[in-house]
């Protein structure tokens, strides 16, 4: 029964969430189109559906993934292995990435996007090929950023010269980097925050600090997500001049 309402509860928190979008579409569509809502009765059952959704996803990263975050970080520091934190690390933001539904449709649109201008062979293999390689390019990215921002929790190094380094080198790829690539580094960048990753990482990070002795959860159990969408831009810049080339 506690659960029942733990759900309950979850849920009208969602539609508390929600409930400002509604409002604006609302206004918009009455208030300045003068329109009434097509399809009333099915926009209302998708927005149940949203609800529920997002409910059960909420719902379900703090019964799971977060724990299972910080408890297998801890494990780990715990235990002294550097090397398999670091492999750990690696895999666990390549794969939460590679994963990503944001990523896969800009991925699949910039691929679509690529073909028409003519910058790739418009075949579906070339097609595929691009989105898969893209779609890599920035899981790859993600796992290195986490490696290293492991390590600058382990070693205790300021957060600031890596995120002002990251940014200099972001801004010297925009310059040599083609045009057509640039756009779509910079969105890669923010997709690789989104649903499965920031959740996980952010719990590593909790995690790991809490585990190390002088390390504060507050000071150094965050900034992974801004590692995991510093380097994916890079990469990308980096993908596209090699694509190009």
């Amino acid at each position: 029964m506690g659960g029942f309402f733990s759900l309950l509860k979850a849920m009208l928190s969602s539609l508390k969430d929600l409930l400002p979008i509604v409002v604006v579409i609302a206004f918009f569509q009455w208030g300045v189109l003068g329109q009434s809502l097509p399809n009333l009765l099915s926009i209302l059952s998708g927005l149940f559906l949203v609800v529920l959704g997002l409910t059960l996803f909420v719902f379900g990263l703090q019964l799971g993934l977060f724990p299972i975050g910080e408890t297998m970080a801890q494990a780990f520091a715990r235990k002294g292995s550097l090397m398999w934190l670091l492999v750990f690390a690696f895999c666990l933001g390549f794969g939460t990435t590679v994963a990503e539904p944001a990523l896969t449709a800009i991925a699949d649109e910039a691929s679509e996007v690529a073909a028409h201008g003519g910058m790739i062979h418009s075949g579906i293999e070339d097609i595929e090929s691009y989105a898969l390689g893209l779609r890599l390019t920035v899981a790859l990215s993600v796992g290195v950023a986490i490696v290293l921002g492991v390590i600058r929790i382990v070693k205790g190094w300021p957060i600031q010269r890596f995120i002002i380094g990251g940014y200099l080198a972001v801004v010297a790829l925009t310059l040599v980097a083609p045009p057509s690539i640039i756009g779509i580094a910079y969105d890669s960048g923010g997709v690789t925050t989104s649903t499965i990753t920031v959740p996980l990482v952010t719990a590593l990070g909790i995690g790991l600090s809490s585990a190390i002795k002088g390390r504060n959860p507050m000071i150094d159990g965050f900034g992974l997500i801004a590692f995991a969408s510093l380097l994916p831009m890079i990469f990308v810049m980096l993908y596209g001049m090699w694509v190009v080339v």
